[in-house]
């Protein structure tokens, strides 16, 4: 009964370890990808999910993804209390890249009385602001930036390029590096390749501060109107950019 009972532990650890799904079971069906753009995986060394990706991981993929694709560009906008980078990544169709500066001035004479009437909105692309995770430990938003990202820079076919010509995206992978990066280092160090579901485990039971708050322990989430953080303070230089 004892040697059952390992070998049944062992097949069930090793499931444990199998079930790891790969970027597919993300990715919409029927969608093709261009292969000269790096998966996630190929830059961070891990599948999505299988690990917290930590930030200095998810900045490499970005930088590789900037690289890589002609429909995105990157630029850091700011830095955390804790130095580390906030970028943001444009994500639009080669074409409108290339005229990036005048749909950005025709976007701002919107809100302009005295210029907004005469533009040609029907043929104007959209511009929308896309964040994950402000919270540093709700971290399924910043490790879905990095499926996102490769879907936007590797999908193929008109659904996508139609999108592209009529979008621009402002995709922010990260709102709250410290934080995000305090909870990975956590999770990621009392883990193993069993998966734990124990709500009392270690592992998903954070010392306190967790990675809810910044480097200053504070809610970023209550920073979005009087910006006293670098992480809000870089937001909203690139709302009235935009």
């Amino acid at each position: 009964m004892r040697k059952l009972t390992i070998s049944l532990l062992f097949i069930l650890s090793l499931t444990s370890v199998w079930a790891q799904p790969d970027l597919s079971y993300y990715l919409p069906e029927k969608t093709t990808y261009n292969p000269a753009i790096p998966t996630p995986k190929s830059v961070i060394g891990h599948e999505v999910g299988e690990w917290h990706v930590t930030h200095d991981r998810l900045i490499k993929y970005m930088e590789a993804l900037d690289a890589a694709s002609d429909r995105i560009s990157m630029e850091i906008t700011g830095y955390t209390h804790e130095a580390r980078p906030l970028v943001l990544l444009t994500i639009t169709s080669p074409k409108n890249h290339q005229n990036l500066e005048s749909i950005r001035t025709q976007h701002l004479q919107l809100v302009d009385p005295t210029k907004s009437g005469s533009l040609d909105v029907k043929n104007m692309p959209i511009v929308f602001y896309q964040g994950y995770s402000i919270h540093g430990n709700e971290a399924s938003g910043v490790n879905a930036s990095l499926v996102m990202a490769y879907h936007y820079a590797a999908a193929q076919g008109p659904e996508i390029e139609k999108y592209l010509d009529n979008t621009i995206v402002l995709f922010d992978p990260s709102y709250n590096p410290d934080g995000m990066q305090r909870f990975s280092s956590w999770v990621n160090s009392r883990k193993s390749k069993v998966t734990s579901t124990d709500p009392n485990d270690t592992e998903h039971n954070e010392a306190w501060p967790g990675g809810r708050f910044n480097h200053y322990w504070f809610d970023l989430n209550r920073d979005w109107l009087v910006a006293q953080h670098p992480e809000s303070q870089a937001r909203v230089r690139s709302f009235h950019k935009w």
